[in-house]
């Protein structure tokens, strides 16, 4: 596949939720199977501990994915947004709160911090789709 195929198929939006389960409920098996196994198999040790951040992550990316896919179709952004997009987001949130749960292990987690790092989550999604939106497409005025 040449480069410029490979860039059609990146911006191209999707046209529906139901291009995302698959994935979706692969992930959720995986995160949510590996967290139950986890959780009631094995003791705390430190190798387990990274294990669970990692099967977080993916469980709630995978929970997050339908979701945001929906909210993109439900209300769509210009330019709309791509499998990517969601790809992105969904881990942004699959990010979030298995970090959450390391700031409570060390006992430091406050409302307010979960709150500033929420708000810097956003604006890091804010400034990539902002950059998304600005970029200059010669064929964007032409009809195919």
């Amino acid at each position: 596949m040449d480069v410029k195929k490979e860039e059609q198929v990146q911006t191209k939006p999707y046209s529906g939720v139901k291009v995302f389960l698959p994935t979706a409920l692969l992930m959720m098996a995986i995160g949510w199977g590996g967290l139950i196994l986890l959780i009631f198999l094995t003791l705390p040790t430190l190798g387990m501990r990274w294990l669970f951040f990692f099967c977080a992550v993916i469980a709630i990316s995978g929970t997050f994915m339908p979701l945001i896919a929906y909210l993109h179709l439900r209300f769509p952004g210009k330019p709309p947004a791509t499998v990517a997009v969601v790809v992105r987001e969904s881990l942004w949130a699959g990010a979030y709160f298995p970090m959450l749960a390391w700031l409570q292990i060390g006992r430091v987690l406050t409302v307010g911090l979960a709150v500033l790092i929420a708000i810097c989550i956003v604006a890091i999604e804010w400034a990539i789709r902002l950059r998304e939106r600005s970029r200059w497409d010669p064929g964007m005025g032409r009809n195919p």
